[in-house]
């Protein structure tokens, strides 16, 4: 199959009919991502309903799977724990007396701590500004200015990739445990100072850890070495062998509330969140929708995008 135009066009025309041709290409492009803004205002506004401090909530089963150490369930309205019934069973965290468990219950009292979880209202806050960005697309900046609206395409997918890649957690997200301890005050009774709990997100599920913690003296050996060792019998460093932590942060010392502690006991609960897991997946429909924009638009524009599948 031949593609030689017929009849021949002198250069100059040629190029003039190019540039002529691109442009209502391009004219119609930008029209036509118009439509794309307001779907994808549409999917996030699905998004920040689900995130939304709306009744009655996510009420989550938290209980460890093959030990009795854990057993409960929270509720999560929007970005906020509200209600939590937590029984735990350490050997080190003795419960009160004729209690079975150490319970763990939210404070019911009007100027207790609100316990939030912060990848939540980052993600929120996220997908808020996202939509800002629509809005302006869509009603304040020039819709026919293909720089404009390929700068807002850009910041669009970097504000989609922060909020999904808050849900899906990590280290470099969320911080490290002894960093972030939850306010004591937010339970009742208190948490004892020998408790650390934490609340994180990871792949959209909620992330309950549970510590039990002792405070490290300067002059006490931190490990089980010959030296922490002497003076015990035989039968005496079997025993104690045997009764060593089997969790991977025993041989670690944190520096948790100004003090330099060791974890005893160490309990982590995953709770697969459905509401969660539905603003994730929403989240990745957004993200190839953008970059789907952004290439076409890039493509006409004659301009490589640069971006990473």
């Amino acid at each position: 199959m031949s593609n030689i135009i017929w009849p021949l066009l002198p250069s100059a025309e040629l190029e003039k009919a190019e540039e002529e041709t691109l442009a209502r290409e391009l004219e119609w492009l930008l029209n036509s991502l118009q439509e794309t803004f307001a779907s994808l205002k549409n999917g996030l506004e699905e998004c920040s309903e689900l995130l939304a401090p709306v009744e009655p909530g996510s009420t989550l089963v938290v209980s460890s799977m093959r030990s009795e150490s854990v057993k409960g369930f929270i509720t999560r309205i929007g970005t906020r724990i509200v209600k939590a019934d937590v029984q735990l069973r350490f050997p080190s965290l003795p419960p009160p007396p004729r209690q079975q468990g150490y319970p763990l219950r939210l404070s019911g009292l009007a100027t207790a701590p609100w316990l939030t979880i912060p990848q939540l209202s980052n993600t929120r806050n996220l997908i808020a500004q996202a939509l800002d960005v629509v809005d302006t697309s869509r009603w304040t900046g020039d819709p026919h200015n293909a720089q404009f609206i390929s700068g807002q395409l850009r910041l669009l997918l970097d504000l989609v990739r922060e909020a999904k890649q808050a849900l899906r957690g990590g280290e470099e997200i969320v911080g490290h445990w002894w960093e972030i301890p939850i306010d004591e005050q937010a339970f009742d009774p208190p948490l004892p100072p020998n408790l650390a709990v934490n609340l994180t997100i990871s792949d959209a599920s909620i992330i309950a850890q549970f510590r039990t913690l002792h405070v490290i003296n300067p002059n006490t050996p931190t490990s089980f070495t010959s030296d922490a060792l002497s003076g015990l019998s035989l039968r005496q460093r079997l025993g104690l062998a045997a009764r060593l932590p089997d969790h991977d942060e025993s041989d670690r010392t944190f520096h948790f509330r100004g003090q330099d502690v060791r974890v005893r006991e160490k309990a982590r609960v995953e709770s697969q969140d459905p509401s969660l897991m539905a603003v994730m997946a929403k989240l990745s429909a957004l993200e190839h929708g953008v970059r789907v924009a952004r290439k076409a638009l890039g493509t006409v524009m004659g301009i490589d995008e640069g971006e990473e599948e």
